[in-house]
């Protein structure tokens, strides 16, 4: 019997045994199997049907490949993530000046001021820094150019606190430590940013060194806390990231000294810096309250002597601030008002709470590319009538200075500033007598 290939589909498919009677020819082309050479027309080399009829077995599905365990990852050891930087300032105060005076002294801002004094380094400062957890990060600063008595460039401790960061986004944060109390614009401003040469008097006795061991909060949104970091990225003179609102309590007796009573200093500062125009502006304002001890030392001819004989003497005030920084054109101005230890002055030598004042103004004017580098001309005026609480017996000063300068910034590594101070200030020495006199000055930093 011939079938033809349709007939041989339809029995195939009706008869699966049906294999075994279709021809070797039938079963390749129905398995699917290479033309055979018969049917090319040579002659068949076996026509025997295979002796193997049954239906192969289905193919096993490929088994699945497990990927090998990706190796954990190494969390970065902390100390591969602390960083260093730091500035030195080197000074030469004797240059000449219309109205020498080597008795003009300040002993809060230039040690080298007054006779007998030539080069000298007034900052070294080395700083160490990192995050040590995603919400946890240090600041280390010693200062190895402080002077004690007589000895200069002792080292001393500056800055020594954690940041505990409350959210992830790093908005609100705790500094626990030895930092920067903050009250002002200027005593947050790192003397590396600065213009003039020491900070004002008037808002810098409140703190001595800006620092003080305590605990304070901070909290900035992201974008604001990113406008900080630009401001000083850019040479914008910008005070750093202290939050748009600060609140803490500080032990008030200042940095690197014993905490002398039972009260703890309160302190609160708001601020925002926002763009007027194509300009930068920042407005400030805050105070604090606590109490003081002072320490008196009566000398020979004038019994300093505490009112009542009573110790731990009011210490509060209130400050407002302005900033516009400089783009080209700049001015700052503080001014804050209160009461803190204070003798009477003008033959007063009792030791009470008395009221202050005082405040600065500057401006300044900013010159990018003249000649390859920055330049940053300035003016400011400081006036203060008060105490100096942690100076001896807090003597009363009356200071009015008038310092003009400039700022060469020749790289970012390196700037020069000269200067000439115009002053009118009390000696912080006894017997704290009113001096006059002229200063020009040169400075020499190395940021790194």
């Amino acid at each position: 019997m011939h079938l033809t290939a349709s007939s041989r589909s339809v029995l195939l498919a009706l008869l699966p045994g049906a294999t075994l009677f279709l021809s070797p020819l039938a079963h390749a082309q129905q398995t699917g199997s290479p033309e055979t050479p018969a049917a090319s027309g040579a002659p068949a080399a076996n026509t025997e049907p295979p002796t193997n009829t049954e239906p192969a077995a289905p193919s096993a599905p490929p088994a699945a490949v497990t990927p090998p365990p990706e190796a954990p990852k190494k969390e970065t050891p902390w100390y591969e993530k602390i960083r260093l930087r730091g500035y030195t300032q080197f000074r030469y105060n004797r240059l000449p000046s219309f109205r020498v005076n080597e008795d003009l002294i300040n002993d809060q801002g230039d040690r080298f001021l007054g006779k007998n004094n030539g080069f000298g380094i007034r900052r070294a400062r080395l700083i160490i820094y990192g995050d040590v957890h995603e919400r946890v990060s240090i600041y280390l600063q010693p200062d190895f150019a402080s002077v004690i008595s007589d000895q200069f460039n002792v080292a001393i401790l500056r800055d020594w606190y954690a940041d505990i960061f409350l959210d992830p986004a790093k908005e609100f944060r705790l500094r626990v430590g030895q930092s920067k109390v903050p009250y002002g614009f200027e005593n947050l401003q790192s003397s590396q940013n600065r213009l003039a040469f020491d900070r004002n008097d008037a808002i810098n006795s409140a703190v001595k060194d800006e620092r003080d061991l305590g605990i304070f909060f901070y909290w900035a949104p992201s974008e604001i806390r990113k406008r900080f970091k630009d401001l000083v990225d850019n040479n914008l003179k910008g005070s750093g990231d202290y939050g748009v609102v600060g609140l803490g309590v500080y032990n008030g007796q200042t940095a690197n000294r014993p905490e002398r009573n039972d009260n703890l200093h309160v302190v609160g500062r708001v601020t925002w810096p926002f763009l007027f125009g194509k300009q930068f502006v920042e407005v400030g304002a805050g105070g604090y309250y606590g109490r003081f001890n002072v320490t008196v030392s009566p000398s020979t001819g004038a019994p300093y002597a505490l009112a009542n004989g009573e110790n731990d003497l009011v210490d509060a005030r209130a400050n407002v601030s302005l900033v516009i920084y400089p783009q080209p054109i700049g001015f700052m101005a503080e001014y804050n008002v209160g009461r803190g230890p204070s003798t009477g002055g003008f033959g007063d030598f009792t030791i009470d709470s008395r009221p202050l004042r005082g405040g600065y103004a500057q401006l300044m004017y900013k010159l990018d590319n003249v000649l390859g580098v920055s330049l940053i001309p300035y003016v400011r005026g400081t006036l203060y009538e008060g105490g100096k609480k942690f100076e001896t017996n807090a003597p009363r000063y009356d200071v009015r200075e008038l310092e003009m300068g400039v700022e060469w910034q020749i790289l970012k590594a390196l700037e020069v500033t000269a200067a000439y101070l115009v002053s009118d200030r009390t000696s912080s020495r006894a017997p704290y007598v009113q001096q006059r006199g002229d200063v020009t000055r040169i400075q020499l930093q190395v940021n790194y």
